[in-house]
């Protein structure tokens, strides 16, 4: 399976906004520039964002997005469910019925296992995730 481009910056953008979640609401132009991905982008990625209630807009001056819930309360897997339309590897999975074969095919039982695994491993966190990445800044600023 490969991730699409929306899930990796999705994934990236509330990581980011995880990152900053006790400083007030972020312009979407702030985190575009860190992360290095066109703003334009990340207007269209933060829309299902907003709408699955992950990120809330906060209007005025200081406005910007911030986070519906706190960094230990969202999943990679969620983020990713969500922004691929599910998480399964083939579509009879999650619909046995698209395949009249689904009853009794021995692959339909491995790419569930595989889809079930992959699941698993995305249980982690942005609370996770931003603990990994400062203890990887702090490791990469010991090299020479």
């Amino acid at each position: 399976m490969k991730l699409s481009t929306r899930s990796r910056y999705g994934t990236r953008l509330l990581l980011d906004m995880a990152r900053h979640f006790n400083e007030g609401p972020i312009q979407l132009g702030e985190i575009a520039k860190r992360l290095g991905v066109s703003l334009k982008y990340l207007e269209q990625i933060i829309i299902p964002l907003k709408k699955a209630r992950y990120i809330e807009s906060v209007r005025g001056p200081k406005g910007g997005h911030i986070l519906a819930r706190p960094p230990a309360e969202i999943t990679v897997a969620e983020i990713v469910a969500l922004l691929e339309d599910g998480i399964t590897l083939v579509e009879c999975i999650e619909y046995p019925s698209v395949c009249d074969r689904a009853p009794i095919c021995p692959t339909r039982v491995l790419w569930q296992a595989v889809s079930e695994a992959m699941v698993v491993q995305m249980q982690v966190t942005l609370a996770d995730l931003v603990e990994q990445a400062e203890a990887m800044e702090q490791e990469f600023q010991k090299k020479p």
